[in-house]
């Protein structure tokens, strides 16, 4: 089986949000980031680092990687910790790039 970070982002195009059961299972991929099942579904988790520059140099990693993987979090920064929520507008909810790019960006935390 192909670990999620070392799949790539694909077209959600045609795709119907993932069930329950499979953000469960997805979930249990990806350390640290909490499920939230409000409308729409998505997942998000805050990273904390030493400083501004720090919480910035990273912010930047995870913008250069979305746009290698052309699919775009919600990125929020305040000073030391930075928020990042992913979900599909295409689907209105979570498909499999959420979780791809969620496992690729605690990759660049480590």
């Amino acid at each position: 089986m192909i670990s999620l970070r070392e799949r790539n982002c694909h077209s959600p195009e045609g795709s119907a949000p993932l069930s329950d059961a499979d953000e469960d299972d997805l979930m249990k991929q990806i350390r640290g980031w909490k499920l939230i099942r409000n409308k729409p579904h998505h997942i998000e988790q805050q990273f904390q680092f030493s400083g501004f520059v720090h919480a910035m140099a990273f912010a930047n990693r995870v913008a250069q990687l979305a746009e290698s993987e052309n699919h775009h979090p919600k990125i929020c920064i305040s000073y030391n910790k930075v928020n990042i929520q992913l979900f599909t507008h295409k689907v209105n909810g979570l498909h499999e790039n959420d979780f791809i790019m969620a496992a690729k960006i605690n990759g660049l935390n480590m």
